[in-house]
């Protein structure tokens, strides 16, 4: 299966991990299982099912990264 990318990579910092730029749904993925910092919020839910869903195909790479953004802003905000 080839990789799925995003048309414009997302630009994610957190305290913990530093700033890390983000590809794609597997990168997005990888982030949110193992190093995100606050695995409970709604956004942070439907983002990882939305990578999910774009790397079986789904749904779109793009519409996945719609999903990422959201929860990166949700996790910000609760990390502030």
């Amino acid at each position: 299966m080839p990789q799925a990318s995003w048309e414009k990579p997302v630009r994610v910092a957190f305290a913990h991990i530093g700033t890390q730029v983000v590809n794609g749904p597997f990168e997005a993925l990888a982030l949110l299982t193992d190093r995100w910092p606050d695995m409970r919020g709604p956004n942070f839910v439907r983002a990882r099912s939305a990578c999910r869903a774009a790397l079986d195909g789904r749904r779109t790479p793009e519409e996945a990264r719609l999903q990422f953004e959201q929860a990166v802003s949700e996790a910000q905000s609760h990390l502030n």
